[in-house]
């Protein structure tokens, strides 16, 4: 059975998280619940608490409610996810993973979404999605869905947007577990292209894949040449 993970802040949106456990276990799926929150008291208990968070970023849970910094504290839980998410695919624990959150909620789970490979499922349901989502996705496949309300209370526009998530998710690491590539894999060619550079990028690339060579191109504007050398 497929894993999801649940990145969240706990201490301001546990009451959705539950919404959203619910419909994720309904639809065949577990769920591995992963507490970032700090200053309030957590909503509903996690499966890896906010002190286990801030133990692997090296610090203590403690510490940081008691300096009550909040821009401190975010910086840290985002290591501290970073370092849990990482162990939790390296451990096949981790299938997929969906975050909630305003600006600070989305730059804790993102951080932690970027650093995991490309093709793990990655959903983040935000209010900052449909700005300049760039520092939050950076060269990572990140899916962001915008929450349109403020993500604060289940009513009958957040009620259909959460439950859209917990499907679009489930989706995704059902169809990732039996994703089988197409054919065997070949010694891989990166190519950089702009449109006005695309039948030359074309010709190229016949000439390339008929020498046996798979070639991956990467768009020129934006994030794309960053993107390649990720890659």
């Amino acid at each position: 059975m497929a894993t999801v993970v649940l990145l969240g802040t706990l201490d301001t949106k546990g009451n959705e998280y539950k919404f959203i456990i619910d419909r994720i276990q309904s639809a065949g799926c577990k769920v591995l619940l992963v507490d970032v929150g700090v200053l309030g008291n957590p909503q509903i208990p996690a499966d890896i608490t906010r002190a286990e968070v801030a133990r692997a970023a090296g610090t203590k849970i403690d510490e940081l409610i008691e300096q009550n910094d909040r821009g401190t504290a975010m910086e840290l839980m985002a290591i501290g996810a970073t370092e849990v998410v990482c162990k939790l695919h390296e451990e096949s624990r981790l299938d997929g993973i969906l975050a909630l959150g305003g600006s600070g909620g989305s730059s804790i789970a993102t951080k932690a979404m970027r650093a995991l490979p490309i093709g793990v499922p990655k959903l983040m349901v935000s209010t900052i999605a449909s700005g300049d989502t760039r520092p939050y996705v950076g060269q990572s496949d990140i899916t962001m869905m915008y929450s349109v309300v403020d993500i604060a209370g289940i009513n009958c526009l957040s009620e259909k947007i959460l439950s859209n998530a917990a499907a679009a998710i489930t989706g995704m690491v059902k169809s990732s577990q039996s994703f089988h590539p197409l054919e065997q894999r070949k010694p891989l060619v990166a190519i950089s292209m702009f449109g006005v550079t695309t039948p030359c990028v074309s010709e190229a690339s016949k000439w390339l894949e008929d020498f046996g060579y798979e070639v991956v191109a990467f768009h020129a504007n934006g994030s794309g040449g960053r993107a390649m050398e990720a890659s």
